[in-house]
């Protein structure tokens, strides 16, 4: 089992190494199991007939009655997850699933909360085996469970054998048992020697996407040590070309690009993104801004750029989301790259839904006390809802100012917070130790709810803030901080009418 990967900073211990590339790809790697004593399918990823691609399995009998759910995602740049099919488990363990693609890509299976990965090629048909539980495991904190699935078969130059013989060779490189700290010119020497080493144990492989995901799978390494900008992108990103349906080279994408339109800004003189986007809305303004950026010449990788950037501006209280949705739009309109185009309708699909002035998601979460609580049971109130987890220190900063806004306007807002931990006892313990904080403060998953507050807000990350007003609306999605002036906000709302003192007047 791999949990989320720490951020790396300047100085990382050989244990925390080992977690480098699950940062990028954020999702947890598949541990590849061959059987060869016996296949109880008689074809096994070997090329379909029929169907585009079959996924044929058999889980353990606890699953038994289940439903087994088949997901991917629509883009790289949203990570916007789509169904593709389910099945019930019948009561001997066995399931198909069906999916079309053109293009190599991930799918994802859920079984309640509990989630794994697997690569698939069009084409071909897989034989895969869920294992049971593990006992020693606390299963019951129903967070996500992410867990090794098998692969049936013996065909070492599978895609996911190999995934799983690289991730071998990268642990033994990486996870260090002397306890030694890794200097970052230590962690560029062994990124170099993992790719030497891979260049020569892979050199008769003709995959190209296993190939991609090796090289992709070390640029993360590079990037999360922030081996420097021009390393990065003349290295991975120029004068190669851009894999939009490759799921480790978008990862690694869109590291390497996060802030960089914000950086590029800052050093320039004139002209501001605030200006460009929060005054001005205009795509070819902000297009023209871009064009004197070194790697930014050619026209397909800008507008790449700014989609991945337009995206994370959303989120970020220092602009106006309807303008950032507006300029998405015109850029939409523009651009004559499809990709981009499929992008940027993703992207407004979520701007659109969770606009200021549409209805406000409904949902469910478990409460402190372990019952069910609703965002219904609140109809007719002002609702301040933020997500938070307690390995998000900025998150965690927040939580006494919500405190005090609560104090201040407790009799007007209902606060309510989402956990978003993947341990339920983390929660537990935090309201223990934080017994002041006594408003709405839920757990983001149970085992009886198929989509989450986290899933209906389109949360990303670990912290998300969302103003509902009293007729089941957002107000302002998303919302500012606390830290950031959510008070002006309750301020200008709530502000006391003044009481006329004159004598005589009633």
């Amino acid at each position: 089992m791999v949990k989320h990967w720490p951020q790396i900073t300047a100085i990382c211990s050989a244990s925390t190494i080992l977690k480098i590339s699950i940062l990028f790809s954020k999702l947890h790697y598949i541990k590849i199991r061959a059987f060869f004593k016996y296949l109880f399918f008689g074809f096994i990823a070997t090329k379909g007939i029929s169907q585009n691609v079959i996924i044929k399995g058999k889980a353990h009998v606890q699953y038994a009655g289940k439903t087994i759910q088949l997901s991917s995602l629509t883009d790289y740049i949203t990570n916007t997850k789509q169904k593709e099919d389910i099945d019930t488990i019948q009561s001997d363990g066995y399931f198909e699933l069906h999916y079309q693609t053109d293009v190599t890509r991930p799918v994802f299976f859920n079984i309640n909360n509990v989630v794994a990965k697997m690569y698939v090629q069009p084409d071909f048909v897989y034989g895969i085996t869920i294992p049971e539980l593990e006992k020693d495991f606390d299963y019951k904190n129903d967070a996500e469970l992410p867990i090794d699935i098998g692969i049936i078969g013996n065909d070492s130059t599978e895609l996911n054998v190999l995934t799983f013989d690289f991730q071998k060779q990268f642990n033994k490189l990486f996870d260090g048992q002397d306890g030694k700290f890794l200097s970052r010119p230590m962690i560029f020497q062994r990124a170099d020697t993992l790719k030497k080493r891979s260049d020569k144990r892979y050199a008769n492989i003709k995959n190209g996407y296993f190939l991609n995901y090796v090289e992709y799978s070390i640029a993360s390494v590079n990037a999360s040590v922030s081996r420097g900008e021009n390393f990065l992108i003349n290295t991975y990103i120029i004068n190669k070309p851009i894999q939009y349906d490759h799921y480790e080279y978008m990862q690694f994408f869109n590291a390497c690009f996060k802030g960089y339109l914000n950086t590029y800004a800052s050093m320039q003189k004139g002209q501001t993104l605030y200006n460009i986007i929060n005054v001005k809305g205009d795509y070819n303004l902000l297009s023209d801004f871009l064009k004197e950026d070194k790697f930014l010449k050619s026209d397909t990788l800008r507008e790449l750029v700014i989609l991945k950037n337009l995206w994370d501006f959303y989120f970020n209280s220092e602009f106006v989301p309807e303008a950032v949705s507006q300029v998405t739009s015109q850029l939409h309109q523009a651009t004559k790259i499809k990709q981009h185009k499929k992008i940027a309708i993703s992207m407004l699909a979520y701007f659109n839904k969770m606009q200021t002035g549409s209805v406000a998601p409904g949902f469910s979460a478990r409460t402190k006390e372990g019952t069910m609580g609703t965002l219904n049971s609140f109809k007719g109130r002002w609702v301040y809802l933020n997500f938070f987890s307690t390995s998000n220190v900025e998150s965690l900063r927040e939580m006494p100012k919500i405190d005090a806004l609560r104090k201040k306007f407790g009799d007007k807002v209902v606060f309510v917070s989402i956990c978003l931990d993947d341990s339920l006892k983390s929660y537990i313990n935090y309201l223990k130790a934080n017994p002041k904080f006594n408003w709405t403060i839920w757990y983001n998953y149970d085992k009886s709810i198929t989509k989450t507050a986290k899933d209906n807000y389109f949360v990303t990350g670990t912290e998300a803030y969302f103003f509902i007003n009293n007729l089941g609306y957002l107000a302002q999605s998303p919302a500012l901080a606390p830290s950031k002036g959510i008070e002006y906000k309750l301020n200008y709302i709530f502000k006391p009418t003044r009481r006329n003192t004159k004598t005589g007047i009633r």
